[in-house]
């Protein structure tokens, strides 16, 4: 019988500004050349005064802070000196869209809160997605109001776009520098390459791409793994009931936000505990080739919450992988009471890595409660054979 095992490693610090409130949904990697050296970056979130707006709510500015392991994840530091990666928090109408314009187009919405993220390879090099806003949001355990803690010039301005006006989640990619970031060489660890998807057409969550390029259709295409809240308004999803798995097919990084990926519908909900949607976890492993490994998630509703599981997939000699492997019933879910007790009354259990150790053990890291850092590991040839 396949068995999860759970610890919590992080919690919030009252004595860090920028991770008080919450610290949540952490991305892995290994070291290349030292697989039992570990490094994380965590979401994390505190009351940030000096980011009021008159007559606007608390802002809470999202960041990421980095912590390492040198025991494969047993014991771990995190640096509360500074954030590894922040948001720039520009307010002022001239230099908001001084900075955030490029080629007379929005391009970096890394502006008001950087959240979820998740390390990947991909062609050999190290990269980072995160879900990204304009602006900042306010306490929104309390009140989900994207827009409420955006400046009032912002309405006025149109030529923005509809991802900046709604405050909309926008998924940014980064390249990674390891060396830096491990040396906690904040500064010159992370290089903005563009968005991976078009943020004016859906908000859009849970974006990863495939460590390499697969054959489709005869073509070799970087496959782009993603989200959209309101996949409707793709021609693709028209039909969509809930936030569904899509595909995205480019030939470049640049072509999904430039509008000139292919979009495919791959997967919607078919379990009660999806009902409301469904979305990938963390970027595929290859189990052998032409073989991947997906882990994704599905919240069926308020009350159950949100439950983590892994689909099989296999390359096709034409045309897009097929989902060969989908269990029918919940596998990773919250049940503990740090899992549960927290600001959010839904439970949540939420991966955004994972890690394959030397012995064979799936370490993942997740966010318990929306409030804290966990980890949860399982022998994974145990996971494979209970797919099977």
């Amino acid at each position: 019988m396949l068995n999860f095992t759970k610890r919590r490693i992080l919690v919030p610090n009252p004595a860090c500004s920028w991770a008080s409130k919450m610290v949540l949904n952490p991305a892995l990697t290994a070291d290349p050349q030292d697989p039992d050296t570990l490094y994380m970056l965590f979401r994390s979130t505190g009351p940030w005064e000096q980011a009021t707006i008159p007559g606007k709510p608390l802002p809470y500015p999202i960041f990421l802070g980095f912590g390492d392991s040198r025991d494969g994840g047993q014991n771990w530091e995190f640096d509360f000196s500074r954030p590894a990666l922040a948001p720039q928090l520009l307010y002022d109408r001239k230099e908001f869209s001084a900075k955030l314009l490029r080629d007379g187009k929005m391009f970096d919405y890394s502006n008001g809160c950087i959240e979820d993220p998740r390390l990947f390879y991909f062609e050999n090099q190290l990269y980072l997605t995160v879900a990204c806003r304009a602006f900042p949001p306010g306490p929104y355990w309390e009140h989900d109001e994207p827009a409420q803690c955006q400046p009032d010039w912002v309405r006025g301005t149109p030529e923005l776009g509809p991802a900046v006006l709604e405050n909309r989640t926008a998924t940014m990619l980064f390249r990674v520098d390891l060396d830096a970031l491990k040396t906690r060489d904040y500064d010159h660890a992370f290089t903005l390459v563009a968005p991976l998807h078009q943020p004016d057409v859906s908000d859009d969550r849970d974006v990863v791409l495939f460590p390499r390029r697969l054959k489709i259709d005869g073509c070799d295409r970087i496959v782009c793994i993603h989200r959209p809240k309101t996949p409707w308004n793709y021609p693709e999803g028209r039909d969509c009931t809930a936030p569904s798995i899509f595909l995205a097919l480019g030939d470049t990084l640049q072509d999904f936000h430039a509008g000139k990926a292919k979009e495919y519908l791959f997967a919607v909900p078919e379990y009660p505990w999806e009902a409301n949607r469904i979305g990938p976890s963390w970027a595929p492993l290859e189990l052998t080739p032409g073989k991947w490994l997906l882990p994704y998630h599905g919240k069926q509703n308020d009350t159950v919450g949100y439950t983590q599981s892994f689909m099989i997939l296999e390359e096709q000699p034409s045309g897009l992988p097929k989902i060969t492997r989908r269990p029918a019933g919940r596998m990773l879910f919250a049940d503990l009471p740090w899992e549960l007790e927290g600001d959010f009354t839904i439970p949540c259990l939420f991966t955004c890595s994972g890690v394959v150790r030397p012995d064979g053990t799936l370490l993942m890291g997740y966010g318990a409660a929306d409030r804290v850092v966990g980890l949860v590991s399982c022998n994974f040839q145990e996971l494979l054979n209970t797919l099977k």
